[in-house]
């Protein structure tokens, strides 16, 4: 049995009551529990739902459900031009997977001039910070995990985002189609929040998928979901050591960059050979590693952090889903297992990893798909090799098909991309809701292009403009046209 508001509810319960629709929803002025004061302070109302009287924290113009890179982006511009704007987020940072789940550096979108203004302004404030995000050769962003969360939070407070950090969403109201109001999980328990227009960033469409939203999840032709992953950080590692070993005895030239720029790889029965697959596999012959944890090995430095690489492995087996919570709770625990027995074999054997150590764990799994949105527009491969342009483009990418377990490594001619429409950020169902980051209206194979962190943080960037300005024009999120929008008011202008 769990608290909440000093009233007794069972999880069980709570979800069979949680379905109670709007006409139950009573506003009141006053609250009478010690417990709310605070948040009474800010609305003055508190409001009943699941036969209880809970607080309403904040009455605002739009919510972000979902601090990653997609959601911090969307909030960011929204408050930026004029709303009031109150960001929903479950842990105590911002970033999502490029600050929690350890998923480093961010990769380039592979195509030209496709950084919007918000994108440029995070690389531009990671310098101001001493971070220098390129090396000179390779286009990804070196950025660094707690340098990020900082230089949100401070983009946050100047734009005057309010956050609720520690904040889970549970439920949503809807009245029409419209959503009035997330009910949301807090420290002190359940709490209401209201707002005019919403905005789902939370990666697994979740809100969308509350209030009735259609979606899918996994491959069309297997309904497998992208396998999931258990980044983590080893320090102690001599980078200069481990650069000699690789680059100049091995000859690996997958990684043109150098030290302090330096990622080693190795992906078995791809197309790309690379030099380490042999030290895997002979880790596999011994019995000191399995096949499984041989697969998919890379490893990048961080910037900032002397002696340490983010570890992009293991890569868990495709049957456990990312859309099944019994398969992701039991994925933790298996990719656990993988990590550490992958870290001490390459303690034991790999030059420059002789003194490593496992120095911080990933407080999330990296889900490269789970669910998806159908919306307005629904985008699919061949969007991607026919380049696709449209008039309500709200960003570029070119990042090629990367569908582990499916389909990989299909690249664009260089100079070649696709566009993402607004209309595939909203749908039908509801008319306050814009859906952004990698949970779009986008097919399995066209999804496994567009889930780059840069590209999620246009598509962010492009919500939340569009959120204020459909507020401002009485416009509702999913009846505006983006090329409406004056082309000085957009970050992303079609070049199509």
């Amino acid at each position: 049995m769990t608290k909440s508001f000093s009233i007794p509810i069972s999880r069980r319960d709570f979800m069979k009551i949680a379905g109670l629709t709007t006409a139950g929803i009573i506003l009141s002025g006053n609250g009478d529990s010690p417990k709310t004061e605070a948040a009474e302070k800010v609305s003055g109302k508190s409001i009943s739902y699941a036969g209880k009287k809970i607080p309403v924290l904040y009455d605002v113009d739009v919510c972000v459900c979902g601090g990653g890179p997609s959601g911090t982006a969307a909030a960011i511009n929204a408050a930026r031009n004029g709303m009031k704007v109150v960001l929903i987020e479950r842990s105590i940072a911002l970033g999502g997977l490029a600050t929690l789940g350890c998923v480093y550096p961010f990769m380039d979108t592979h195509a030209p001039n496709s950084d919007t203004p918000y994108v440029a302004e995070i690389k531009s404030r990671l310098r101001e910070k001493g971070i220098e995000p390129f090396d000179g050769v390779t286009q990804q962003t070196w950025h660094n995990p707690e340098t990020l969360t900082l230089i949100y939070d401070e983009m946050c407070e100047d734009a005057g985002v309010n956050i609720l950090y520690e904040t889970v969403l549970v439920d949503a109201l809807t009245s029409g189609k419209k959503i009035t109001t997330c009910i949301v999980q807090t420290i002190a328990g359940l709490a209401a929040v209201h707002a005019k227009t919403f905005i789902d960033s939370t990666g697994d469409a979740y809100l969308s998928r509350t209030v009735g939203v259609p979606h899918e999840r996994g491959y069309e032709k297997t309904g497998n979901n992208q396998p999931l992953s258990f980044r983590f950080e080893m320090g102690g590692i001599d980078i200069d050591r481990l650069y000699q070993y690789v680059a100049i005895e091995l000859k690996e030239d997958w990684c043109k960059s150098k030290p302090p720029y330096f990622e080693i790889a190795e992906a078995m029965h791809r197309t790309q050979r690379y030099k380490l697959e042999d030290f895997m596999a002979r880790g596999v012959e011994s019995g000191e590693i399995s096949q499984e944890e041989a697969e998919y090995m890379q490893a990048y430095s961080i910037i900032g952090k002397n002696g340490v690489m983010s570890m992009n492995f293991p890569e868990i087996p495709v049957k456990f889903k990312s859309t099944d919570p019994i398969d992701y709770s039991r994925a933790v625990a298996y990719g656990r297992k993988m990590m550490r027995n992958t870290a001490q074999y390459l303690i034991r054997h790999l030059p420059g990893f002789e003194n490593a150590y496992i120095s911080r764990e990933a407080v999330m799994l990296g889900a490269r798909e789970s669910w998806r949105i159908i919306g307005k527009y629904y985008m699919v491969e061949d969007d991607y090799h026919n380049q696709s342009r449209f008039a309500d483009a709200v960003v570029r990418t070119a990042w090629f098909i990367d569908a582990h377990g499916e389909k990989v490594s299909e690249k664009l001619p260089a100079g070649g991309f696709y566009e993402v429409p607004y209309r595939a950020l909203i749908s039908d169902k509801i008319s306050n809701l814009i859906v952004t980051g990698r949970c779009i209206s986008a097919s399995f194979i066209l999804q496994a292009s567009m889930r780059i962190q840069p590209t999620c943080m246009s598509i962010g960037e492009a919500a939340g403009i569009a959120a204020a300005y459909g507020l401002k024009n009485n416009i509702a999120a999913n009846q505006i046209e983006w090329d409406k929008i004056p082309a000085s008011k957009r970050s992303y202008v079609s070049q199509g």
